[in-house]
C-alpha cells in the first residue's frame, strides 16, 4: 500500500478488516452485492481523489477565502471542480439506498472514505459533508414528494443542504430563537428571522442550497416543544424541478474565521423582503413531517454531524501526526545525549526520546479517535441491518451514548495531536511554510461547532448516562468488561493492560452512582467537563485493547507489516502509562463532589 501524509491506508486496513471484519456485513442482503474488494476499491478511489483533487487547494483556499462584494460570493475555482469530481464518484451518496442513486456502502466504510477528503482539505469537504447530513435527515423524516424533490438533486451534487438552527441572540440556546413561519392557504409557511454561523450558507458551488431551518410557528407551545423544520431553498422550483424564482433568503455578511477559511460561514435574513417570490416578501418554507418536533427531527442531521466532527477532527490529527513524522525523519539536529562529540554527524530529530514522545503521543491519540470513528460506523451498520431486533437496540442505545464522546475526545486530543505536530517542527511549525498550523486553526473549531465541548459533557452526564435508568451506561460498562474478559483470557501484556482498564470500568460506574446520588443536579453537572475526558479516556484505551487483542490475533509477521504491528502494540503502551492514569485524579476530583466551580461568584472575575 502506498504511503500517504493525509491518512494511512495500512491503518485502516487493520481497523476496518482485521478487527471490525467488515467483510460479514456482505452477508447481510443490504451489502450482498459488495465485498472486500469494493469496499478496497472504493476507498483506494477516495484516496486517490482527495490527493489529486482536495489536498492541492487545501493552502490556496486557506488563504484566499470567499468573497463577498454585495450581490454575490465568489469561491476558487479549484473547489467547485473539486466538488464536481466528488459528486461523479457517486460518494455523495455512499451510505443510501440504491432506490435514490445510492451505493449501498456500509457506514464504517462510509466513514473511513470520507476521512481521506477531511484529512485533505477540511474546508472543501464540509460542503458535501453538510449536505449528507441534509439529505439523511430528509430520507429520514420528509416525504416521498420532499425526497424526490430535494433529495435526489443533492444526490447528483447539483443542489448542496445546510442547516440552519443558531440565530445571533441564541447560538446553542435553542429555546430561544424567535424564527417565525406563517402559514399560508396554499400548504407552504412564509418564513421570518435570521440565522447565524451558518456554513455553507451562501456560495457560487451549486444550481441550489436547500437550508433546513428550525422556526415556530404562531401558537405553538413554548420553548424547544415549539419548534418546526422547514425546507427553504435558496432559489424556488418550477414545473419539472426547473429552478424558478430567487427565495426571500438574503445574505448579510460572511463570518471570518481562525481555520476553516474556505467554508464559508453566512449570517442570513430570511423574510427580509428583498426578494419577493411570488410577489410578496417571505421565504417560502415547506414543513418537514409534523409541526412542533422540529427539534426531534434535526437531532437526526446534529447527531450524524456530531460524530461527523469527531471524524474531522481526527483526520486532520492524523495528517499533522503523519507530517511531523516525516518532518522528525528527514530534519538533523543535534547529538545523542550519549555522545557529546561536536564533530559528530547530527542525527534526525526522531533520534531523541522527546521527540519519540511527542510522536507517541500524537499516534495513540489519532489512532484511537479513528478507531472510535469506525466503531460508530460500525454501531451504525449494526443498528440499521443486525438481523436480530435486540441487536438492533443494543447497537442503537450504545452509539447514543458514545456520540457526545465521539465528537467531543477527538475534537479536544486530536487538536492536542496538532498542536504536538507543531512542535515536533519547531519554529517551522508556527509557519505557514508547513501545512500543520493551517491543520491546528482548522482543528481548533471542531471543539465548538455542532454543540460545545461543555454542551457534549451536559448531554452525556446529564442525559446519556441516566436515559432508560442508567441503560446505556451499562451497556458501554458491559461491553467494555467484555473486552477485559478477553484479555484475561489472552494473558501476557493484553491482561496486564486490561487489568488497568477495568479498575477505571469500575471507577466510572461508583462515581456516577455517586453524582446522580447527591441529589442536587446543578452539583451533579458542575464538573461535566471533567466526567467527560475521564470516560472519554477510558473509551479510548478500550479502543486500544481491542486494536491489541486484534494485532496479537495476527501473529507475527514479517516484513513492513511487523513494524506497523510492533507501532500498535507501543501505542496501545504508551496509552495506557502515560494517558488512562490521568483518569485516577479526575475520577478523584468528581468522586468528591468539588464545590470549587459552583461556588465561584461572578464578582470575583
Amino acid at each position: 500500500m502506498s504511503s500517504s501524509t493525509l491518512l494511512s491506508r495500512r491503518d485502516l486496513a487493520f481497523l476496518l478488516h482485521d478487527w471490525l471484519d467488515v467483510g460479514r456485513l456482505t452477508e447481510r442482503p443490504r451489502y450482498a452485492e459488495h465485498s472486500r474488494e469494493t469496499f478496497d476499491a472504493v476507498l483506494d478511489l477516495a484516496a486517490q481523489v482527495a490527493a489529486e483533487r482536495f489536498a492541492p487547494h487545501n493552502r490556496a483556499a486557506d488563504a484566499t477565502e470567499p468573497s463577498f462584494d454585495g450581490q454575490r460570493v465568489r469561491t476558487l475555482p479549484q473547489v467547485k471542480a473539486a466538488l464536481e469530481v466528488f459528486a461523479g464518484t457517486g460518494l455523495l451518496a455512499a451510505t443510501m439506498d440504491e432506490s435514490v442513486g445510492g451505493m449501498q456502502l456500509p457506514h464504517a466504510v462510509a466513514a473511513a472514505c470520507f476521512a481521506w477528503f477531511q484529512a485533505a482539505n477540511v474546508a472543501t469537504a464540509a460542503y458535501p459533508f453538510l449536505t449528507l447530513g441534509n439529505a439523511n435527515l430528509l430520507l429520514a423524516h420528509g416525504s416521498a414528494e420532499q425526497i424526490d424533490t430535494w433529495v435526489r438533486p443533492m444526490v447528483e451534487g447539483r443542489f448542496f443542504g445546510t442547516m440552519c438552527l443558531s440565530e445571533p441572540q441564541a447560538g446553542s440556546s435553542l429555546a430561544d430563537i424567535t424564527t417565525r413561519a406563517e402559514p399560508q392557504d396554499d400548504g407552504t409557511y412564509r418564513l421570518v428571522g435570521t440565522k447565524m454561523w451558518i456554513s455553507g450558507g451562501e456560495h457560487d458551488l451549486a444550481e441550489n442550497i436547500v437550508h433546513l431551518v428550525l422556526a415556530r410557528i404562531p401558537g405553538g407551545p413554548p420553548g424547544v416543544k415549539g419548534i418546526s423544520l422547514f425546507i427553504v431553498p435558496k432559489v424556488l422550483l418550477g414545473a419539472g424541478g426547473a429552478l424558478g424564482p430567487r427565495n426571500d433568503v438574503v445574505l448579510v455578511g460572511l463570518n471570518h474565521k481562525l481555520g476553516y477559511r474556505g467554508t464559508t460561514n453566512t449570517l442570513l435574513n430570511f423574510g427580509e423582503g428583498v426578494h419577493r417570490p411570488y410577489g410578496r416578501p417571505g421565504a417560502v418554507g415547506y414543513l418537514v413531517g409534523e409541526p412542533h418536533q422540529g427539534l426531534a427531527q434535526m437531532f437526526h442531521m446534529m447527531n450524524e454531524a456530531r460524530i461527523g466532527v469527531g471524524a474531522a477532527a481526527t483526520a486532520l490529527g492524523y495528517t499533522g501526526y503523519l507530517k511531523s513524522v516525516a518532518y522528525a525523519r528527514q530534519r538533523p539536529q543535534g547529538r545523542p545525549a550519549a555522545d557529546k562529540d561536536p564533530t559528530a554527524p547530527q542525527v534526525p530529530i526522531v533520534a531523541h526520546a522527546d521527540v519519540r514522545r511527542m510522536l507517541l503521543a500524537q499516534k495513540s491519540y489519532v489512532e484511537g479517535a479513528l478507531a472510535l470513528i469506525l466503531y460508530c460506523g460500525r454501531l451504525l451498520d449494526e443498528e440499521k441491518t443486525a438481523p436480530a431486533e435486540a441487536d438492533r437496540g443494543r447497537a442503537h442505545l450504545l452509539l447514543d451514548l458514545l456520540t457526545p464522546i465521539a465528537k467531543s475526545w477527538p475534537s479536544q486530543w486530536c487538536l492536542a495531536a496538532n498542536d504536538l505536530a507543531i512542535q515536533v517542527h519547531g519554529g517551522y511549525g508556527y509557519t505557514r511554510d508547513y501545512d500543520v498550523e493551517q491543520h491546528w486553526r482548522d482543528n481548533r473549531l471542531n471543539p465548538i461547532h455542532e454543540g460545545t465541548h461543555g454542551i457534549q459533557a451536559l448531554d452525556l452526564l446529564g442525559r446519556k448516562v441516566t436515559m432508560r435508568d442508567g441503560a446505556g451506561l451499562e451497556l458501554l460498562l458491559e461491553t467494555i468488561r467484555a473486552t477485559v474478559t478477553r484479555a484475561w483470557k489472552a494473558e501476557g501484556e493484553a491482561a496486564e493492560l486490561a487489568g488497568r482498564l477495568g479498575a477505571a470500568v469500575d471507577r466510572i460506574a461508583v462515581v456516577t452512582r455517586r453524582l446522580h446520588g447527591a441529589g442536587d443536579p446543578e452539583l451533579a453537572l458542575a464538573n461535566a467537563s471533567v466526567y467527560l475526558e475521564a470516560v472519554g479516556h477510558v473509551v479510548i484505551a478500550w479502543m486500544w485493547l481491542e486494536q491489541l487483542l486484534a494485532v496479537e490475533a495476527l501473529g507475527s509477521p514479517d516484513g513492513p507489516d511487523a513494524d506497523f504491528l510492533a507501532g500498535k502494540r507501543q501505542a496501545a503502551r504508551y496509552f495506557f502509562r502515560y494517558e488512562l492514569p490521568r483518569t485516577g485524579p479526575q475520577f478523584d476530583l468528581l468522586d468528591s463532589l468539588d464545590r470549587t466551580t459552583l461556588d465561584t461568584r461572578e464578582s470575583w472575575f
